[in-house]
Parts: C-alpha cells; structure tokens; sequence
C-alpha cells in the first residue's frame, strides 16, 4: 500500500537583500525575511510505502531541510533578479520555477518520487505542478458566499426526515457560510491567465446565482434535489464547465463549515 505524505514549507525571502537571514521560527517562515519580505507557502508531496521500523514514508525534517538547501535559494535568485529589473511574473514563468524545484528534488529522497507541489499565493489562491503532465498547471482560486437551505425528502414521512437529516430538516432553514474552491487546469503554451476574468466567469455564473438565496425556493435546480453540499459541488461544476477561456475547470470543492466539505470532479 501506498502513502502520499504532504508537507508545507514556509519561507521569506526580500528581494532586494543580497544576505538571507536564517531565523529559527520555522512556523512563521524560515529564511525569516528582513524588512518587508516575501512570504512563501510550498507544499511538496511525496508518494510511497511506510517504513517498518520508523513509521514515516520520509521523516518530515528531510523535506525541510531539502526544500531550503536546495529550493529557497532557486526562488531568491529567480524572484529577487525580476524584482530589481522590474520585471512582471506571470503564472507560467512561477510554474517554471515550480518545475525547476522539481528537478532539484528528483531524487533527494532516495526512491520516493515528488507527487506534487503546490505553492499558496495567498490564503485564497494555490499554483501547482503535477510532475506526471509538465505541459500543464492548476490554478485554484477560493470564494465565498452565504445561503440558507432545508434538506427534505417528501417520500419520506415526517419522523424519517427528522431521522436522516437532524436539525437540518427544520422547516425553516438554516444558514451556511459555504466556501467554494474553484481548480482549473491551464496549458503552459497559453498566454497569461487573466485572473480578474477568472474571477468574473465564477461570480457571474456561479455565485450570483446562490449568494444570498434560499437554495430551496430561489434556485431552480434544488427545488427537485436537496441542496447537500455534494449536490452544491456538482451545481457550481454544471455552472462552470466550459466557462473559462483556454482553461478547463478541474475540480470544485465547497466547504459547508470548516469539518464538512466535498469535492467533485465531473467524471
């Protein structure tokens, strides 16, 4: 059996320090930055068996120490040099640094492979490679919105509403404030993704369209299904599908509150 072993690497780098302060808080970020730095969120996920004696697929220290031996000082050079040209970024040329990390990874952790790496843009927004399509990258961006719903089946009597669907069968609703994460998967060959129209394509036929509703009576489509959070996840994927110029929608996952969320790929 086979395990995939995620871990987040934290670091800060100002681009326009030649010297790199280590730091020692490596919750916060470490290099810890100087003044006003970068902040950088690396995920690196490897796949592989567990070991019998330590019961790590790798010890997670490893991957530490790795990522900023052999990782921080790619993304200081490649950063730091556009920052003092003035020079503009786009996704592609960040994948391209995410490709590079990759390469200097390949094998660093004996036979386990690097199954992924993801790098956090922001709380909200995520970049990441898959080493198994290198022509690609995923692009995932979160929103927000706020709607109430009743879950209800009128086959069922009243007692085996109550049974199955709890507080959530009240008659009169009751609210969520649902994060949906919107994933898509973009050729590196493509221009610049244009992220404000990203954004516009899933407020204009997604969340405009459940944002402040009673899903139940407002929207058409839960007046015959319950308003689940998978069924929300399969309605946001039938809005957003072939939505997005030269991009194609992944994956969408909606959170209902911070312990319940689903994911649905449209396969």
């Amino acid at each position: 059996m086979m395990h995939k072993l995620a871990r987040q690497i934290r670091f800060s780098i100002n681009p326009f320090l030649k010297e790199r302060p280590e730091g020692f808080n490596s919750y916060a970020s470490r290099p810890c930055g100087q003044g006003f730095a970068l902040y950088f969120s690396l995920w690196v996920e490897l796949v592989g068996p567990i070991d019998a004696e330590t019961g790590f697929v790798v010890n997670v220290v490893e991957i530490d120490r790795q990522v900023r031996t052999a990782v921080v000082p790619i993304f200081a050079d490649r950063i730091g040099t556009a920052f003092r040209a003035g020079k503009h970024l786009p996704l592609s040329d960040v994948v391209a640094i995410l490709q590079e990390t990759f390469i200097q990874l390949e094998g660093r952790f004996g036979s386990l492979p690097v199954s992924r790496l993801s790098l956090d843009l922001s709380p909200f927004r995520s970049l990441a490679f898959d080493p198994e399509d290198r022509t690609v990258f995923y692009f995932s961006e979160k929103f927000e919105f706020a709607a109430t719903h009743t879950l209800w089946n009128d086959k069922f009597s009243e007692e085996k509403n109550l049974e199955i669907f709890g507080k959530c069968a009240n008659p009169a609703g009751h609210g969520h404030n649902y994060v949906v994460q919107v994933t898509v998967k973009r050729a590196m060959s493509r221009e610049e993704l244009d992220i404000g129209g990203f954004e516009k394509s899933v407020c204009v036929e997604f969340i405009s369209c459940v944002d402040h509703k009673n899903l139940n009576l407002q929207v058409p489509e839960f007046g015959r299904i319950n308003p689940t959070v998978e069924n929300i996840a399969r309605f946001a994927w039938e809005k957003l599908e072939g939505k997005f110029t030269y991009s194609t929608l992944s994956s969408i996952t909606v959170w209902e509150n911070d312990r319940t969320l689903c994911t649905y790929c449209g396969q």
